[in-house]
């Protein structure tokens, strides 16, 4: 873990007001080698509160390289998702399900596996989650269930739905996303499974895979190295950001006091911004040298052009509280993100 990483979840394990709540309790968290999933066992792990983790994944050994020998405690499962007989683990209070297909490339060229690594995943956790009884589910949604809105005068509030292509092969991850919160909502009414949603904005910090293609960490990398930021798109679509030890925080906040069959906007108010005025914002502060070029380009799979200004609300409505704003997230990012090269 490198040094950034380790100062944010020390700085979140010294801060988060909930942790004794946890304490002795017994994780299952999915999309474990992914940004937010790797982020919040390693919190939890460093809470040193007596927390069991259960973390099924696809390749362990990826996921042990990744965690290193610091994390021994850690029960790696090597599993299809949606096949897995979970019976056999015993007591679990808590999931946490992170897993996901996250590459708009991968939601054009294989929409059927989106939709089915999606759905069929989350079927089979809530199935479980009936069955042994669990204390709390948390499913991490996106803001790409809002679909296309171009008025940002005033906050998306959670029962705001713009408008989705049904016939868009692109539409495979938010409509698929659409409709296992609908499940998360009908296994609460039906079955009283504490089923709730949190609809994460994008996420990013310390730790980012050096491969991460998303347009923060491409934005931050690039300055970072002195390099022309060109866009592909106008650079319109416009939402807010988060931390990812303010996500982990989020998501515990809604495992241990959100309602359930609700769904909540994580993401920080302060920082929205949009694709372009992130470019020019980080040539502005941290890379005057640098230009911002336009190089327009429909090969990359982008979701349509939507403005998402996403009212957190209802979430700090639970205590919940962002940390970093939008220049302290780039503060950290680049730093990361030197000290990774």
């Amino acid at each position: 873990m490198d040094k950034i990483l380790a100062r944010n979840i020390n700085d979140f394990v010294t801060s988060f007001p909930l942790k004794d709540k946890l304490k002795k309790s017994t994780f299952l968290i999915t999309g474990a080698t992914g940004l937010i999933g790797s982020t919040l066992i390693r919190c939890l792990s460093a809470m040193d509160e007596g927390i069991r983790i259960i973390a099924p994944v696809r390749n362990i050994e990826k996921a042990r390289r990744m965690f290193g020998s610091d994390y021994g405690a850690v029960e790696f499962i090597g599993c299809d998702l949606a096949a897995y007989d979970y019976s056999s683990l015993g007591r679990v209070d808590y999931i946490v399900h992170c897993a996901a297909p996250t590459a708009s490339k991968f939601f054009v060229d294989s929409p059927v596996e989106t939709i089915d690594i999606i759905f069929n995943g989350t079927k089979a956790l809530l199935d479980y989650s009936r069955s042994c009884g669990v204390r709390g589910f948390v499913y991490l949604s996106s803001l790409e269930v809002y679909g296309t809105i171009l008025d940002d005068s005033s906050p998306v509030t959670e029962d705001v739905q713009g408008y989705l292509d049904p016939l868009s092969v692109r539409s495979s991850y938010p409509m698929a996303k659409r409709a296992v919160e609908n499940l998360c909502a009908a296994y609460a009414k039906e079955y009283g499974v504490h089923a709730r949603i949190a609809r994460l904005t994008q996420t990013t910090g310390a730790g980012i895979a050096h491969n991460d293609n998303r347009i923060i960490a491409q934005f931050a990398r690039l300055a970072a190295n002195g390099e022309d930021i060109v866009l592909h798109t106008k650079g319109d679509s416009a939402r807010p950001y988060c931390y990812t030890t303010d996500s982990i925080s989020a998501l515990l906040y809604i495992l241990m006091k959100g309602a359930d069959g609700e769904a909540y906007n994580v993401a920080n108010e302060n920082t929205y911004i949009s694709a372009r005025g992130m470019a020019d914002y980080l040539k502005a502060n941290f890379a005057p040298s640098i230009n911002v070029r336009v190089d327009l380009s429909n090969d990359f799979g982008y979701a349509p052009p939507t403005k998402l200004r996403l009212s957190s609300a209802k979430l700090r409505k639970l205590g919940w509280q962002p940390q970093y704003s939008l220049k302290e997230i780039f503060e950290n990012l680049i730093e990361d993100i030197g000290y990774q090269e």
